[in-house]
């Protein structure tokens, strides 16, 4: 995620102190199987996620190489904004790096010059890994990436609002949600029930969890379904959410951010919000009285919009197959992998990461969601261009009917 979503503040660094050259890794090229002596040595590329990164991956390197003497890792960090571009570069010049942690990998798949990453880790770590974010990696029945960090979604609840209101428990369901909204929002001086965020910062976002929250879903890796009408009954809630007068005045024109600002400065309801949110909570308004539950569904059950980077393997030369194994099993045994995380306010992808971290009070709510993460469908070719129609046209539920809108959505993906 090139925005990557961290607990507390967001910091993605792109000081040139942490930037290596984007020709090599160290002095070692990509296509090497080995430098002096016998020793293998992997290349690695990862992203800055703050100004921690470079000193958390080199303790996580000097730990491996302890362990496997014979092993040699040379780290590549990069800022978010030339990933890519470095990436490609290497790839280009047919110098991938072994291992990349970045987002998107479907070209990089389509072209074969990944390997399945279930020949590069060992059965009890590829079976730690949460369902939903594994299945998220998969393209043509195989799976070519392993989640690497994440981030979800939950509701966030003024307390003191909802019982001013005669509301006596955050809501479920879309109709408890609806009621709620709709007493908070009349208790007036400016205060809305419930802040829905149409505008072009995030309405993907916004979208998924009304239509994905009804059963619907915006496709897969071939075929993308926005106006199919198990997607109708979200929009529709959406349009009867705003017409209720539950909402913030002009939804369709108002972005998450800013949003979820006022919500911090205790003047809207409910709001769904990021991990980050509860550091904003924390450096701006302490004593907001608040809680983070589930997002309220059509029929109550759970779901949560997930996001998630990657860690891939290059096939490259074909001779580090064993030396990826042993790194990627070491990477992500917990006494490794949840440190990392924590340390840059991440939530765990694998199911041992999330039972080291359930005590966290603060990351509580948003773990306990994650085995029913659902994604974008980002490995679909035409899925940018879904993503940019969502944020120029989402907001127009607030006035047109729903099915147009959503039929106007799909024909501006289909055309690219």
């Amino acid at each position: 995620m090139k925005k990557s979503v961290r607990i507390g503040a967001i910091a993605l660094a792109a000081s040139a102190s942490l930037a290596l050259s984007a020709c090599g890794f160290g002095g070692a090229s990509g296509g090497g199987s080995s430098d002096s002596g016998s020793k293998t040595t992997l290349n690695l590329l990862v992203p800055s996620y703050s100004d921690n990164t470079q000193k958390l991956w080199n303790d996580v390197i000097a730990g491996f190489e302890k362990k496997y003497p014979d092993i040699k890792v040379s780290l590549e960090v990069q800022s978010w904004d030339n990933l890519e571009s470095v990436v490609t570069t290497k790839v280009s010049g047919n110098k991938a790096p072994d291992i990349y942690n970045g987002g998107p990998f479907a070209g990089f798949a389509g072209d074969d010059l990944l390997y399945d990453v279930s020949e590069v880790t060992s059965k009890d770590t590829f079976s730690d890994f949460q369902e939903s974010f594994i299945k998220n990696e998969q393209l043509n029945g195989k799976t070519y990436a392993l989640p690497w960090i994440a981030s979800a979604r939950a509701l966030f609840v003024n307390n003191d609002l909802l019982k001013q209101a005669g509301v006596s428990a955050a809501p479920k369901t879309w109709d408890e949600l609806l009621d709620a909204a709709t007493k908070v929002s009349k208790l007036g001086g400016g205060v809305a029930g419930y802040g829905m965020p149409l505008g072009s910062e995030e309405a993907q976002a916004e979208a998924a969890v009304w239509m994905w929250g009804g059963g619907g879903s915006f496709g897969d890796e071939k075929k993308l379904t926005i106006d199919d009408p198990k997607n109708l009954p979200g929009a529709e809630q959406i349009k009867k959410m705003i017409d209720a007068g539950a909402t913030q005045k002009n939804p369709g024109s108002t972005n998450r951010s800013p949003l979820m600002d006022i919500f911090v400065q205790g003047k809207i309801g409910m709001q769904v919000g990021l991990p980050p949110t509860v550091g904003q909570i924390k450096e701006n308004n302490p004593k907001l009285n608040y809680s983070i539950v589930p997002i309220p569904t059509k029929d109550g059950s759970p779901f949560t919009l997930g996001v998630a980077d990657q860690l891939m393997a290059f096939k490259n030369d074909g001779k580090k197959k064993d030396a990826i194994t042993k790194f990627f099993d070491y990477v992500y045994s917990a006494d490794v992998y949840v440190p990392w995380v924590k340390a840059e306010g991440f939530l765990p992808v694998t199911k041992s990461g999330s039972e080291q971290l359930s005590s966290e009070e603060s990351l509580k709510p948003f773990l306990d969601v994650l085995p029913s993460a659902k994604f974008y469908p980002s490995t679909n070719p035409k899925w940018s261009s879904a993503d940019a129609a969502f944020k120029a046209l989402a907001g127009q539920l607030e006035k047109k009917p729903a099915q147009q809108v959503l039929t106007e959505i799909q024909k501006q993906a289909d055309a690219g």
